[in-house]
């Protein structure tokens, strides 16, 4: 996870996230707005521009608030990257996009199979690897753990066979053996080696592994389905059991205490929203609903109007993205309470991602923001909203395709100059993606730029799978 720069920047707190990015496109780069610190309105109030917005003035009602930050965020029309006549209404007709449908494939391809070659004889995996200096980096975590765990199941739903599965079954069997009974009757939790709690997105994640697992289309024993599913369930009504009186998922349960605490961290909330959309839409679980309608809504106000008066590029926000974003096109897609609005705040953390974080412009790998621009994207192409559609297809397209060139033998690795003059054939490099373009010399402890971090190639390989699964789709037979 992830997906995650929570790895890095909240190693101490469990969090696993990769930041990244690329320089701007060609296209009229995104504004640089100045972080703003309890900004004073003046004069009238702004409700024109995101920039400038004055959020004291919005109305109460979180719909309508949001309906007005909506018509504040301006899509990009993209004109200069469009085909010389080109007709019709869908974007990736009209857009000259440069990733295809072949090239996602292969990376896909590769960076899974870099995944599993990533697993360690107990069903856990390796962390970070500097194959230039042949140096490993086994900085365990427990949440880290679990994403990983995730991102082979990612792979799996999207092409089964039989080594992703015998690492998916190994990384299971790793995690029910540290599973025990939960606070309540009929919940499961785990207790990590050497931890004193365990984290919310650590449940959340392995349930989302087993949500990829159960939805795959492919044969299972119905004995082995019913004890995942079994399993499942246990850790689903753990997350509810989390949820504090204000609607967001507790950070970690202490075991000693036998009590959830009163805290809260953006991407445990978001993974674990996640979870329970894609369980309660997917697999019928219906009886989550009532739980993911109040997250839902307590943590669209918290990650977004409630951060944004301190500061219009919020790290609470950046947290919260891909995976709120994902969770947002599940509600969406299942129509709960007052979908529309929940689609409004996709859209808006889309234009966020790419106008106000700027992601095109990041100079780390940013796998994570497409993740959340592909779940919004959806959202766009269900409501017919072109503008949208257009403005996020650019940027994920060309996220997609610079990353792609940090893939180490990979199909775009020629297009990097670096990796060209340092090719290798290390079999634990080979399918994993950097963390930028080349090493930038800067002493971030040991993850400078080419080493290899399994979250990243992680959540890339996800976003590649959903690319392939909702947007660059196979042409039409005739």
């Amino acid at each position: 996870m992830p997906a995650f720069r929570r790895i890095a920047a909240f190693a101490l707190m469990g969090a696993a996230l990769s930041l990244s990015s690329c320089k701007p496109a060609a296209e009229p780069a995104p504004s640089k707005e100045k972080r703003t610190v309890g900004e004073k309105p003046t004069g009238e109030p702004n409700l024109t521009d995101f920039r400038k917005m004055d959020f004291t003035a919005l109305p109460d009602d979180f719909g309508e608030a949001m309906k007005i930050v909506r018509k504040s965020q301006k899509w990009s029309s993209r004109k200069k990257s469009m085909k010389d006549g080109a007709t019709g209404s869908d974007p990736r007709e009209r857009l000259e996009l440069k990733m295809t449908r072949e090239l996602l494939e292969q990376a896909s391809q590769d960076g899974c199979g870099f995944l599993v070659n990533w697993q360690l004889p107990e069903g856990n995996f390796r962390y970070m690897y500097d194959w230039v200096a042949k140096d490993w980096v086994d900085d365990d975590h427990q949440v880290r753990q679990a994403g990983s765990l995730w991102g082979i199941g990612t792979c799996y739903r999207y092409r089964p066979s039989p080594e992703t599965k015998a690492a998916l079954d190994k990384g299971l069997k790793f995690w029910f053996g540290h599973t025990i009974d939960g606070p309540e009757p009929g919940t499961l939790t785990m207790k990590y080696p050497g931890d004193k709690t365990i984290h919310s997105g650590s449940i959340a994640l392995v349930t989302l592994a087993l949500v990829e697992y159960l939805k795959a289309d492919a044969p299972m024993d119905p004995a082995y389905r019913a004890e995942l599913d079994a399993k499942l369930d246990g850790y689903l009504k753990f997350l509810q059991w989390m949820q504090r009186d204000n609607g967001l998922i507790s950070k970690e349960f202490d075991h000693s205490k036998n009590q959830r605490r009163q805290r809260s961290s953006p991407y445990y909330d978001g993974e674990s929203l996640l979870a329970m959309t894609k369980a309660a839409r997917q697999l019928d679980k219906a009886w989550l609903v009532p739980t993911i309608e109040t997250a839902a809504f307590a943590m669209a106000k918290e990650y977004t109007l409630k951060s944004w008066p301190k500061d219009r590029d919020s790290n609470q926000t950046k947290g919260f993205f891909q995976w709120g974003s994902m969770s947002f096109a599940e509600y969406y897609q299942a129509k709960w309470k007052d979908y529309e609005i929940i689609g409004d705040v996709g859209l808006s953390l889309g234009w966020w991602m790419t106008h106000t974080h700027a992601t095109l412009k990041r100079r780390r790998n940013h796998a994570y923001a497409i993740e959340g621009l592909l779940a919004d994207w959806r959202i766009a192409n269900w409501r017919g909203d072109v503008e949208a559609q257009t403005d996020l297809l650019y940027t994920l397209d060309r996220s997609l395709h610079k990353l792609s060139t940090w893939q180490i033998g990979g199909p775009l690795a020629g297009e990097n100059k670096w990796l060209v003059a340092n090719n290798t054939d290390d079999p634990m490099a080979q399918g994993g993606v950097m963390n930028a373009v080349k090493p930038s010399g800067a002493p971030v402890k040991k993850d400078v730029s080419h080493q290899l971090r399994i979250d990243v190639t992680q959540h890339q390989m996800h976003a590649v799978s959903m690319a392939l699964d909702h947007v660059y789709l196979p042409l039409p037979t005739k």
